[in-house]
């Protein structure tokens, strides 16, 4: 059970799985937790503002102080009628707050993308928000974004573990409210790792869902054919509470084992033998991998795959075609653009690709995907085990450009599962002993190993436990 908080101010640390509990048996009411979140919010971000400044986190875009109340007195409402009429429980999110990122629609309030260059107040809900809102979920506000989701830093946005360090991105916002302690669950979104990413740099977890499992209806886009929304929140079991919701199936139908490492078998992925690891991040892989042994997993030797991993080339080509469309759209605003992200786009046009070439692409990114699902099939590893990224976060870039962070080592794990697609678990592998700073690790799975791997994950993060930044 989960433990009840002392004050109302303690609603704000606890997480999903916890919020679920506490709610479902009225121990804390939404308006509760809401006026909580919305107080560690005005304590913590500090200065909400468009380039964000050092001694602030600014995980926030804009937060709806007043909708987000009338949203718990609904919740609460909700959830008294139905004990009144003797009706069942209401759906298990009914009152937990959520941050969305700039990238998710939600009708009524402004959608911008972190950029100055896009308005509007949408209509209606990105489709993947429906079924949240529908369940009783509320919207706190909107979570930073590295402008239009391209970059890996969001560096308008302070890590909590270190002001100075990016919270990584895209989804640097979301994970950045998570980790102090404002928000117990978010979402964001990922192309080439805006899921993980974050989630590593801030010390949260993450489920980067199969590829199609969750609709891209209403979410600004980046790159159509590598874009995967998700959940975020502090533990593996709260996204999956999320996904479970986003998707309308139920996690417990497809649980296994109550024991899902128990005589699995674990590779080590290939991909870490080529990447320079720092020394935390390396040992905080080697924990883990003990830790799944604890659990009674097997953790063999790397297979050997030869040129599907060299496929960074293809998935440049794609991506550099992908982004274009939604781009075009908005050139008469391209001079709001930070002068990076104009940048970038400026390279993508200026790339010159034909439709052979990207029809090509996609052909050996089919073939790659299918390899990929024979060996899984055929070799009888589970999952796959590797860092999900290879340092710890970087020092912050700076300015309105936002260019003094790079985001070729962040993404250097992490770009290869949008091409094949396959879902991904997140989640912190410790505290560095030398850098003071979160590690990750990822495990990666075959299309539909989404549940099976968010129960591994789940009972991996048992073992190696989720990390408080010092002062949150």
């Amino acid at each position: 059970m989960a433990p009840v908080p002392d004050d109302a101010a303690d609603a704000a640390d606890l997480d999903v799985v916890e919020l679920v509990a506490l709610l479902g048996d009225r121990t804390v009411s939404s308006r509760e937790v809401i006026e909580a979140c919305l107080a560690r919010i005005e304590d913590r971000d500090g200065r909400r503002s468009f380039e964000g400044d050092r001694q602030s986190i600014n995980a926030w875009v804009r937060v709806y102080p007043d909708e987000a109340l009338a949203a718990a007195a609904a919740a609460d409402e909700r959830r008294s009628e139905r004990v009144e009429r003797d009706a069942g429980p209401a759906p298990a999110l009914c009152g937990v707050p959520i941050g969305l990122k700039d990238l998710y629609a939600a009708a009524g309030v402004p959608l911008t993308a972190s950029s100055r260059a896009l308005e509007g107040v949408p209509a209606t809900d990105a489709r993947v928000w429906r079924p949240l809102r529908r369940a009783g979920m509320v919207l706190l506000g909107h979570t930073h974004t590295h402008e239009f989701a391209w970059g890996a830093t969001t560096d308008q946005v302070g890590n909590p573990w270190d002001l100075d360090r990016s919270p990584g991105g895209s989804s640097g916002g979301s994970a950045a409210a998570l980790a102090a302690r404002m928000v117990p669950a978010a979402t964001g979104s990922d192309t080439a790792g805006s899921l993980r990413i974050p989630s590593a740099a801030c010390g949260t977890s993450t489920i980067k869902p199969t590829r199609g499992l969750l609709p891209l209806d209403g979410i600004v886009p980046l790159a159509s054919t590598l874009d995967h929304p998700g959940p975020m929140a502090r533990t593996v079991a709260g996204c999956a509470l999320l996904l479970e919701a986003m998707t309308g199936v139920e996690h417990g139908s497809v649980r296994v084992s109550d024991r899902p490492l128990a005589g699995r078998t674990i590779a080590r992925s290939p991909r870490t033998a080529s990447a320079a690891l720092d020394r935390d991040v390396a040992a905080g892989l080697e924990g883990a991998m003990r830790a799944c042994e604890a659990l009674g997993a097997t953790v063999v030797d790397p297979p050997e795959l030869g040129h599907l991993l060299d496929a960074s080339g293809d998935f440049a080509t794609v991506f550099s075609a992908d982004v274009l469309p939604f781009h075009r759209g908005l050139e008469p605003m391209r001079d709001r653009y930070r002068a990076s992200v104009a940048a970038k786009v400026g390279g993508a046009e200026g790339a010159g690709l034909s439709a052979e070439a990207y029809v090509a692409a996609q052909m050996r990114r089919a073939e790659c995907t299918a390899r990929w699902l024979d060996w899984f099939e055929e070799s009888g590893v589970f999952a796959l085990i590797e860092p999900t990224i290879p340092i710890v976060a970087p020092v912050r870039g700076e300015g309105d450009s936002l260019e003094g962070s790079s985001d070729a080592p962040l993404i250097s794990l992490t770009w290869y599962w949008n091409w094949t697609g396959f879902p991904v678990v997140a989640l912190p592998a410790g505290v560095g002993t030398e850098s003071a700073l979160p590690v990750g690790v990822s495990l990666i799975g075959p299309s539909g190993a989404d549940w099976v791997l968010a129960d591994a994950g789940a009972a991996l993060q048992g073992e190696l436990g989720v990390p408080r930044p010092p002062g949150y």
